[in-house]
């Protein structure tokens, strides 16, 4: 398989989506979010040049029994034990995660973060995709600019669509929005210890991943510095491989980037004994992100 930076006008598809500032697509951020850092720059290439530590406003304090049980383990697969059978206590789960059962055994459908990323696994553009993407902007601040199409505008049709998934109340119970702060936070508490994949990284602040894409209907160009490179924004959550391999089965462009470890939601190494599809997928807070732009 040959790669290579883009060379030639073939990357005009890139280059014509540069996004103009005084567009609507400009308003893409909140002006407040539960992380300490202000939304317009988390959203922004500087801040994923260069990030700074985030944490989500009260999570680990008013959860201090995780956590402590959490830095008692001493390898990944009981620490993945212990955040599942927490967070099956308190959100009253069933022992698969994907519900929950009453007290005369019949099952009742309650929320389950599991439920939501087996969701996107499957496709991220549906209605567990539209919650996850709704934390993330009431977490984080960002806005989604892709939910099956385009959105541009609150005034849209586009928006009104995303609104109303995001707010089912299929999956808005149960407290899913508090089970997905625990996820981060233990998802950054495991990169905390080098484990799988972070091994060697100590010090480190990134993580360089791949997507691979087809077109760049998804995927708004801000600048292209050099023929190699392009400043792209990218939907408030958005998956990557570890894998270049696999990347290239899901498109034509393959776009490598370094992600701020404080940007990963999620990935399947945290939970190895849940059945999740989607090996080497990374789940990530979008934003300007500074990549490399290749061919097949």
């Amino acid at each position: 398989m040959a790669t290579g930076g883009v060379e030639d006008d073939r990357a005009s598809g890139v280059q014509a989506r540069a996004v103009d500032r005084d567009s609507p697509l400009s308003m893409r951020a909140h002006r407040h979010n539960m992380v300490g850092v202000p939304s317009l720059e988390l959203d922004s290439a500087a801040f994923n040049d260069d990030p700074r530590p985030l944490r989500i406003h009260g999570v680990r304090p008013q959860n201090p029994a995780l956590f402590e049980a959490l830095d008692r383990t001493s390898d990944p697969d009981t620490a993945a034990d212990v955040f599942q059978h927490y967070m099956a206590f308190t959100f009253g789960l069933n022992p698969d995660f994907s519900g929950s059962e009453g007290a005369d055994g019949k099952r009742r459908f309650r929320a389950s973060y599991l439920r939501l990323l087996k969701g996107w696994m499957f496709d991220s553009n549906n209605a567990e995709g539209a919650v996850l993407k709704g934390w993330v902007e009431s977490r984080f601040g960002l806005l989604p600019t892709w939910h099956r199409e385009p959105i541009r505008k609150f005034a849209s049709d586009a928006w009104t669509r995303y609104a109303e998934q995001k707010l089912s109340t299929r999956f808005h119970n149960n407290d899913i929005h508090v089970q997905l702060d625990l996820l981060y936070e233990f998802t950054q508490w495991w990169i905390g210890r080098g484990w799988g994949p972070m091994a060697g990284l100590k010090g480190a602040r990134h993580l360089r991943l791949y997507r691979g894409v087809n077109a760049f209907d998804e995927h708004h160009v801000v600048s292209r510095p050099d023929r190699r490179t392009a400043v792209m924004h990218l939907n408030n959550l958005c998956s990557f491989s570890i894998d270049r391999h696999i990347a290239c089965q899901f498109g034509d462009y393959i776009l490598e980037a370094q992600v701020p470890l404080v940007k990963i939601i999620f990935f399947r190494d945290i939970l190895p004994r849940y059945p999740f599809n989607g090996e080497g997928e990374y789940l990530v807070v979008g934003g300007d992100y500074r990549v490399t732009v290749s061919l097949l």
